[in-house]
């Protein structure tokens, strides 16, 4: 069991649950388990998110880089990251939408 309440163990299924994230290697690996199961719409709990928001977590967020996903491009925009080239996939049914600019 580890001594993080907001830290999902569903997303360590190949090693075990950290019991805490004490290095930048450890925060940035949690990031990288988090964006990828956020994109494939599993989401956070309240409690993570309130954790992730956290100033501490901005130097995880900004050496991070994952370009391709959506979710670490809101993460960075709530840390009040400089903007970096979203390199993932661009769903034309969403972009060609003209309904789009009126949301």
């Amino acid at each position: 069991m580890n001594n993080l309440p907001w830290l999902d163990g569903s997303l360590y299924p190949d090693a075990d649950v950290p019991e805490s994230l004490n290095t930048l290697a450890d925060c940035v690996d949690f990031l990288a388990r988090l964006c990828a199961a956020w994109d494939f719409g599993v989401l956070p709990s309240r409690e993570t998110i309130a954790e992730i928001r956290r100033e501490d977590w901005k130097p995880a967020v900004d050496i991070c880089r994952l370009l391709t996903s959506p979710s670490y491009h809101l993460l960075r925009r709530w840390h009040h990251l400089p903007s970096l080239p979203y390199l993932g996939q661009q769903i034309a049914l969403i972009r060609d939408d003209p309904c789009l600019a009126q949301m």
